[in-house]
């Protein structure tokens, strides 16, 4: 059975090719980033947390075992540095906000609807639904990252979708 491309790039980083690297950073960096900015609001914070996830990642390179997806152990590394950034209370900046009358001020306003009804689920139906809804990820991955079984996955799917069509108002969205 032939080694898979994440397991390859991995070889080589751990040998310090610097080009495996770089395409291990540029095949991650995106996801890890749009999870990082569902749980922090500020942009720049946001893409401080996914730096935060690669330096750790490599700085645990020479102990990583590679049994399944690289991803999955980023979204773990990505929670925790999310968790300990959101332990500090912060203020949200205005530099973040569009200008008045902005073509993306209705995306924002939409997006901002969305982020209060995340952040009113309890924390383990947000980071499932997360997962699921903003990173695409499948149910079984999702159980991998969160350490728990498909159906209890399957369960606070289920729930979060409820409690997120409340919360939204989802006649509104119809």
């Amino acid at each position: 059975m032939g080694l898979d491309a994440d397991c390859r790039l991995i070889q080589r980083m751990k040998h310090g090719d610097e080009r495996a690297i770089d395409a291990f950073v540029r095949k991650y960096y995106p996801a890890i980033l749009r999870y990082c900015r569902v749980h922090i609001w500020n942009p720049g914070d946001a893409e401080d947390a996914v730096q935060e996830t690669f330096v750790r990642f490599f700085r645990s390179l020479d102990r990583y075992r590679h049994y399944g997806k690289a991803a999955n152990y980023l979204y773990v590394i990505a929670r925790n540095c999310c968790n300990d950034h959101n332990r500090v209370p912060a203020e949200l900046s205005l530099e973040v906000l569009p200008e008045q009358g902005t073509r993306d001020t209705e995306s924002m306003e939409r997006s901002l609807i969305l982020r209060e009804a995340l952040a009113s689920l309890p924390d383990e139906l947000r980071e499932t639904a997360v997962l699921r809804y903003v990173q695409g990820l499948k149910q079984r991955e999702i159980a991998q990252i969160l350490g728990i079984g498909l159906p209890l996955v399957k369960y606070r799917l289920r729930r979060a979708k409820a409690l997120l069509a409340k919360a939204l108002d989802m006649e509104d969205y119809i």
